[in-house]
């Protein structure tokens, strides 16, 4: 088992975490179908974000959307409300979250990945604060494209211009786009994060996002809008392939709601002493510790199958500070 970097290769203070990163076992080699049943399943039959995510879908899907007829116009009277509603939703969970973790600091330290208490304050941010930059970029920018896409889906929807299916005519269908639906964002968020680190987008688009070092909730859809158009441009697949309007709003959750969790820099949640959820996630913070690495997630292995994958040990710091090397001696 890797030795988690005590010393901080990067000559920074160690990592309050002890666990390495382990990758999704679904590709791994020879295989082995227990580890590949257990974490296709795992995570929408234990309590989660992804089943949070599932029941909102759900609930927002019966009782609030409009009449179907009426999402055929483009209206305020159905497209307003939508926004609203997104505002409340992205304010209460990365809010929410930021309340209870640097707030109210209800579980301490205790679980946190980075060892500084406190988000920062400095010229780099919008306001000179790092917490009112990430919620103005995530609010102005973050929920008023997710809403965006999500009207142009509903609208579609509506006018039967994108192909679907009925959850009680296709279950199995259904099934396959929750099993498959973590893979599939995984793999289209490696690709357009590498994209993203090519240097003009990294200098003119992406750098806005990395100005949180240490993170928290509010930095996960802390992006310039270039990015946020590009990082959730995955739920356009539901205008190719056939779903149902609560997979669409399962995938966008994921993407808007999702980085609340994965930024709050906590592995888990705990109430008093009782785990909760999984929250931050590990293999993410290295990236926005040491940058050129961990482009993607655990649930698709593309950073092993690059060679930029970082484990949090030692060697692969020492690794990824090589590599760093020599692309930026490349660039010059």
């Amino acid at each position: 088992m890797p030795v988690i970097d005590k010393k901080g290769s990067s000559g920074r203070e160690p990592w309050n975490h002890q666990t390495p990163v382990v990758f999704s076992p679904l590709f791994s080699w020879p295989p082995k179908p227990r580890d590949i049943f257990v974490a296709l399943t795992k995570r929408w039959v234990t309590p989660s974000r992804n089943v949070l995510f599932l029941l909102l879908a759900i609930f927002v899907c019966r009782w609030c959307l409009p009449d179907m007829t009426v999402m055929q116009t483009l209206s305020s009277d159905w497209i307003l409300p939508l926004f609203l509603r997104n505002y409340i939703l992205m304010m209460s969970v990365a809010g929410g979250l930021h309340l209870y973790l640097f707030s109210f600091r209800a579980q301490g330290s205790r679980l946190k990945y980075d060892h500084r208490e406190k988000l920062e304050k400095g010229k780099q941010f919008t306001f000179r604060n790092q917490v009112w930059d990430n919620a103005f970029w995530s609010l102005a920018g973050g929920a008023t494209i997710w809403s965006i896409y999500e009207v142009a889906y509903l609208h579609a929807f509506a006018r039967g211009h994108v192909p679907t299916f009925g959850m009680g005519d296709q279950p199995v269908a259904f099934v396959a786009w929750l099993l498959v639906l973590p893979i599939m964002t995984s793999s289209h968020f490696y690709l357009i994060h590498r994209l993203l680190h090519w240097p003009p987008l990294y200098k003119s688009v992406h750098r806005l996002h990395h100005r949180n070092i240490h993170i928290g909730p509010w930095s996960g859809m802390s992006m310039h809008p270039v990015e946020q158009i590009i990082y959730m441009s995955s739920v356009l697949i539901h205008w190719v392939v056939p779903s149902h309007p609560v997979i669409f709003l399962l995938h966008i959750y994921s993407r808007c709601l999702g980085p609340a969790f994965s930024h709050s820099g906590f592995e888990k949640l705990l109430a008093k002493d009782v785990d909760l959820i999984d929250s931050a996630d590990f293999h993410h913070q290295l990236h926005h510790r040491y940058f050129e690495c961990n482009y993607g997630t655990v649930d698709a292995p593309w950073d092993v199958w690059f060679g930029s994958d970082h484990d949090g040990s030692e060697e692969a710091t020492r690794r990824t500070m090589e590599r760093r090397k020599r692309m930026y001696h490349t660039m010059t």
